[in-house]
This record gives C-alpha cells, sequence and structure tokens, in this order.
C-alpha cells in the first residue's frame, strides 16, 4: 500500500501527477524556492510549538512548586 500517513489515500500515481503539475505551473527554477520556503514554514511552525510546550510546562512546574 502506498500511501502516505498526513497524506490520505493518495498513492505514487497520483503524487506524480502532482508533482509534474507543479513542474508546469512552477517551471523547474522556482521549485527549489517554493520547497525552501515550505521547509521554512515548517520549521517556523515546529518552533513555535515546542516554544508553547515548553510554555506550557513551565507553568505547571510553577504551579506544582505553588501548592508544596
Amino acid at each position: 500500500m502506498n500511501t502516505l500517513l498526513f497524506l490520505g489515500n493518495i498513492g505514487t500515481g497520483e503524487i506524480l501527477v502532482i508533482a509534474l503539475l507543479a513542474l508546469l505551473f512552477f517551471g523547474g527554477a522556482k521549485i527549489p524556492e517554493l520547497m525552501r520556503g515550505l521547509g521554512k514554514g515548517v520549521k517556523s511552525f515546529k518552533d513555535g510549538m515546542n516554544e508553547i510546550e515548553s510554555e506550557i510546562k513551565s507553568d505547571t512546574k510553577k504551579d506544582d512548586e505553588k501548592k508544596s
């Protein structure tokens, strides 16, 4: 079964069609720029999530210390 977890029921053929359409729309030179931007966006999102998680943990720790 050729499916990616976050893409649901999309197989290899569909991914190839999407890649071909992206190549036709954006051209070969623009695709690396788009992927770089996408990577930066994902990294920024993960950093934000990690920051929120650490804030929640520190707040929980402070609350536990106040109760003691």
